[in-house]
């Protein structure tokens, strides 16, 4: 099965680039999922802030998912690490969740591995993206 095509605004990947490459020292934790973070990043279409749909998960949106085996509804905003609070509804980037999300458009599903297998969410609704809020580069 072919991978859909993802966007990711310019800005957001040169922040992310440096984060991974900072991140994949020796000592790191998360190595392969650092890697996966890395993967869809390569094959993201890179866009300027101003060109991204309004539609997309960007970095510091907040999306409204379902899970589709639960069907339990939740609304996280995808965040840098160092923004991360799961109570506060900020999930990371790093996060397996988080990468799965980043790039994707409403009504699409993704797919990501979990200890128990994988889980499936359904994106139902952008309700902030930052670049369709004018906030380029927040």
């Amino acid at each position: 099965m072919k991978p859909r095509k993802i966007f990711i605004t310019a800005f957001d990947k040169k922040r992310l680039d440096g984060l991974i490459a900072a991140a994949k020292g020796p000592d790191a934790e998360d190595r392969e999922h650092l890697t996966e973070l890395e993967g869809e990043l390569k094959r993201a279409n890179v866009v300027e802030s101003d060109e991204i749909p309004s539609d997309v998960v960007t970095m510091n949106s907040k999306v409204l998912f379902r899970d589709i085996d639960s069907k339990e509804e939740l609304t996280y905003t995808l965040v840098f690490p160092w923004d991360a609070d799961v109570d506060a509804g900020a999930i990371s980037i790093f996060a397996p969740v988080g990468t799965a999300l980043l790039g994707y458009c409403e009504g699409s599903t993704v797919t990501w591995r979990v200890p128990s297998g994988k889980r499936r969410l359904k994106i139902v609704k952008v309700l902030y993206q930052p670049e369709a809020a004018g906030d380029f580069h927040r």
